[in-house]
């Protein structure tokens, strides 16, 4: 049971959104770091990192761990997914390297992790200067002005699991690291009322999405049981080890494996809110930021949110993915 509750509190707590209360205040000034976080890690076969892992299709995988040449885990990593038009009557195939691509504006899906490390926050702040409109995701009214520092109200679930979370593994939450001040970042998501709503239209709740995950937490236990796997004792070693919070950490990122199917339970055939209504209101606002001549555009969403938005904006957008970008949200060196 233990293990059913941890692997449901890590998809919570890391993938399944942030939520603000209405907030006004004036806007806050980025300190910007005096130099480079260390080892930021982009596709292993590109630039050498002393690290493995099996690169999949691009656009396929958000979440990865990455190993030394001795299966000794090194961090956690989220990916930057770059798409770009198909040239109209183009044909080609990506991993043959003869693909057609037309002009216009690029997207790039940014997967986060909404607890991590300072210094991959500071790495996303940097890059997000790039864009034209970078698209972010935050239940709040339209509007809101986050200040920096601001942190996640521990007055609704998700921000109240989120911020033990931050306190048990020594992280930083997204909120309080990300400057949402700057003048390119746009909001894309719904307002409180909107998400209660569309809750209340789909018979959804907290409590309920909970259960789900926990069933689909249990059947992949069974699965993981099946075949000899278990987290049980690593979780117990963790808990009492001198150095708990790596440790914990590197327990947690292993459970990343199984959350594509635990989040796959909790959308179910007709999608949900917490991930269906929030991407297409997200993609929404895309389109209008394209209309409007941007050229080159960020969506800076939870990692578990990008599988479905992969597909949209390959159907509905005709956009193709062409290159992943790796950075480490979690440091899992000793």
């Amino acid at each position: 049971m233990k293990q059913n509750i941890f692997q449901t509190l890590t998809v919570i707590g890391c993938w399944s959104g942030l939520i603000l209360p209405a907030v006004a205040a004036p806007q806050a000034t980025l300190e910007r770091p005096t130099s480079e976080p260390g080892a930021t890690a982009q596709a292993v076969a590109s630039n050498g990192v002393d690290g493995k892992a099996k690169e999949k299709e691009v656009g396929t995988e958000w979440v990865r761990l990455l190993f030394d040449s001795n299966g000794k885990p090194l961090a956690m990593q989220t990916a930057i997914v770059r798409y770009v038009p198909r040239k109209e009557g183009g044909g080609g195939n990506l991993h043959t390297g003869n693909l057609q691509t037309g002009t216009g504006a690029t997207v790039d899906l940014i997967g986060a992790v909404h607890i991590g490390d300072r210094a991959y926050y500071q790495q996303l702040n940097r890059r997000f200067r790039q864009y034209d409109a970078l698209l972010y995701e935050l239940v709040a009214p339209e509007g809101t002005q986050v200040p920096r520092g601001r942190g996640a109200s521990s007055t609704n679930p998700l921000g109240a699991i989120q911020n033990a979370m931050k306190s048990m593994l020594e992280v930083e939450h997204q909120l309080e690291q990300i400057d949402y001040t700057q003048p390119n970042f746009v909001h894309a998501d719904l307002s409180p009322q909107e998400f209660m709503q569309s809750m209340k239209k789909r018979d959804e709740g907290f409590l309920k999405m909970y259960f789900q995950m926990m069933g689909q937490s249990i059947a992949l236990q069974s699965q993981q049981a099946a075949k000899g796997e278990s987290t049980d004792l690593d979780l117990f070693t963790a808990l009492f080890a001198k150095d708990r919070a790596r440790k914990l950490k590197i327990v947690m990122a292993k459970q990343f494996g199984s959350m594509e199917a635990l989040l796959a339970g909790l959308s179910g055939p007709d999608g949900s809110t917490l991930i269906t209504e929030r991407n297409k209101r997200a993609l929404q606002v895309l389109h209008q930021q394209q209309a409007a001549g941007k050229r080159k555009l960020g969506v800076f969403y939870g990692a578990g949110h990008l599988a479905d938005m992969h597909e949209r904006l390959q159907k509905e957008f005709h956009l193709i993915p062409v290159k992943t970008t790796w950075i480490d949200a979690w440091d899992l060196r000793d």
